[in-house]
Parts: C-alpha cells; structure tokens; sequence
C-alpha cells in the first residue's frame, strides 16, 4: 500500500470553529496541523495546547504563518476579515477553506475570486449541508427536468429560538446577520440545486424586533443587525425564489422548500424537531413529489438517503482530498459569490426600501463549470 502525500494544514483563527477544524484534520491520514494563527496574544499557543498540537508553531500574524510550507489553510475568524486573509492566503498560494459566510460585501467577494483564478490555490467555501446526500438528490431531480420549468423557488428557515451573540450581532463584524448566517445554507440548498442561475433583481424586508429586545436577547443594546429577513428575487430565464429567514420568532417553522414546475413539484423538509430544526444547517428530513393531470391529484414520497455522516468532517476530509488530488475547489467561491450578491442586495433593498438590480461580472458565469 503506497503511503500518503502529507499534507500540511494551517488554522487561522481559533474560536470554537476552529477547534472543529482541528478535530476533523486530526481524523484525516496524512494530514499534520503545522501552524496556527490569532491576532489575540497568547491565544494561538492556547489553542495548541488545547487541542494536543505539540509539534505545530503558534503565530500572533497570520502573514507569518503563510510564510511556512504549507498545503492548505482553515481560516475561521469573524466574517469581517475573511476577505483580507483569504486574498492574503491565496495570494501565497495556499489552498483555502474559508468558514461561511463568503464575506461582508459583494465587492470583496468578487476580489476573492479573482484571487483565486490568479492563484496556484483554490478556494472552496465550507458548507457541510452539501455533504448530505439528499442534497445531492434534491439537485438531480431538478436538473432531470422532471418538474418540467421550474418558475418559482420558496426557501429559507427560522429558528424559534436561536440568536447568537458576540461578533455575530456587531455589524462591523458580521456584516449581516440571519441572513448570511444561517440563510447562507439556506439559500445554497435551493441554489445548487437550480445550477446557481443569474439574479437579476431583489426586493427585500429585514427586522431585528426581537435581538434588540431585552425580554429576547441579553445583548440586545448592542444588536445591530437583522433577525428576520424575506426577499424576492429575480433571476434569468424568468424564474423568482421567495427567500425568508429567522433567528427568533413566534412561531413553530417558517415553511418547506418548495420547487413549483410546470409538470410536477418538489417540497422538501429539513431533519429534526424543536428551536433549531428549522434550517438547513443539518441533514434532509423528508422530500415529496406532487404532480397533478386532468383532476388526478398524486404525492410520491422520495426515499431520503439513510447516512450517518459526520458532515463537517466530510467538507473537511473533501477539501483535503482536492488538495492530494489536484482536483478544482469541492464549492468554488464563483458559485457562493452569486449568493453574496443575493444576501449583499438583500441588505442594501432593506435599507433602501426599494427593489434594486444585482450586478455581477460575466467572467463569473464564464469561469462555472
């Protein structure tokens, strides 16, 4: 049996994210954790001696850490500095795991990609719900045509209970909130499935009635972004997606996925009962079929795929392999900019109360395999 390339991994920023990272590279032959970074003094070392990691190096600077031979890195820090340390990281020419979501704005998301096409690194964006195979399932029956056209697109998830606090809730950090959050997977599951079409146009609403409530969040002085979200968009060849999402509410789901085609429909439930089910942050709960002819009304449940998949430790171990394998990104950052334009026009029609028009460079669509 021939033996492994090593590959060597480094971890930029080491909040509990990280930690899972490390945990899943640790499950992974051939693979050694070489360097970790934070800008908090002390907090690199921590991290190391937390996780068993006596041989790896501890760096205050993450352009300290790119300067060591490495294969790949994990970056998982706060949103706000994801798209200077991935430019930074790919511009070594490192491969890159960038922790969701993509970035603040759309223009840095746009800067990250070229980065990419200009680097010998890759740069794949870790959604782990695109480990379930039931996504994999929901995408090759759209794609069949067995729906016929599809013309509209209804997704999204609310927790009833579930504000994060922290980086998540300062704007200057996050950028956005549920949206980009929880909404990210959300808006992957229906996205990847339609082949990640061209949005034209948004129109979207956002609150934050119960984050800035003190009955509700014990941050609440401090909560600057939203907590709810609902969007119409527009996309090419005369299709719209109703998106909706929700951190806290007073209510028990926010509704199925939905695919409506001219000759059948797709609905599709996400795993799980209680505060937290109601995301697509987990597995596939159920998926039905609907196609009505001449006053014959028929729903054929399609068998969901039975796994027990750590997802995490499957992007992990997927981002891995790419890197042994020579293979392209496993989710390239040219499809999550196309939802980056999405969650960025969310905001700016939010706060501008209007539908406004989403504008992204062909070389994007170009660029898609």
């Amino acid at each position: 049996m021939s033996q492994l390339a090593n590959i060597r991994i480094g971890i930029i920023g080491t909040g509990g994210i990280a930690h899972a990272h490390a945990r899943a590279y640790k499950q992974i032959p051939g693979v050694e954790i070489v360097g970790v970074a934070d800008i908090v003094p002390g907090k690199a070392e921590e991290f190391l001696a937390l996780e068993l990691l006596h041989e790896a190096r501890a760096f205050q600077s993450h352009r300290d850490l790119l300067t060591l031979d490495l294969d790949g890195v994990s970056i998982c820090t706060p949103n706000i500095s994801h798209h200077q340390l991935t430019v930074d990281a790919l511009r070594a020419n490192k491969h890159v795991l960038l922790e969701k979501p993509m970035s603040v704005t759309l223009e840095e998301a746009i800067e990250m990609t070229e980065a990419a096409h200009d680097s010998s690194g890759m740069l794949t964006i870790g959604f782990q719900p695109r480990y379930d195979p039931n996504m994999t399932l929901v995408r090759d029956i759209v794609q069949s045509g067995k729906l016929g056209k599809v013309y509209y697109v209804e997704t999204g998830g609310g927790r009833r209970r579930g504000m994060p606090g922290g980086t998540f809730i300062r704007k200057d950090l996050a950028g956005a909130g549920a949206m980009a959050d929880i909404g990210c997977y959300s808006l992957d599951m229906a996205l990847h499935a339609l082949g990640y079409p061209r949005p034209l146009t948004v129109s979207a609403y956002t609150s934050n009635h119960f984050g800035t409530n003190p009955l509700y969040h014990p941050e609440a002085a401090r909560f600057e972004v939203e907590d709810f979200g609902a969007a119409m968009i527009r996309f090419e060849g005369d299709l719209v997606l109703q998106f909706k999402i929700s951190w806290a509410m007073h209510m028990d789901t926010l509704g199925s996925t939905m695919f409506l085609g001219t000759d059948a429909g797709l609905k599709i439930n996400p795993f799980g009962t209680g505060n937290w089910s109601g995301v697509w942050d987990g597995r596939v709960g159920d998926i039905t079929m609907y196609h009505d002819v001449m006053g014959l009304q028929t729903h054929t449940p399609i068998p969901v795929i039975s796994h027990d998949k750590d997802l995490f430790l499957e992007k992990v171990r997927d981002f891995v392999e790419a890197i042994r394998e020579g293979r392209p990104a496993p989710i390239p950052g040219d499809q999550i900019l196309i939802q980056q334009a999405i969650i960025d026009g969310i905001i700016r029609s939010s706060e501008q109360k209007r539908e406004i028009e989403l504008k992204l460079p062909d070389t994007v669509f170009a660029a898609r395999v």
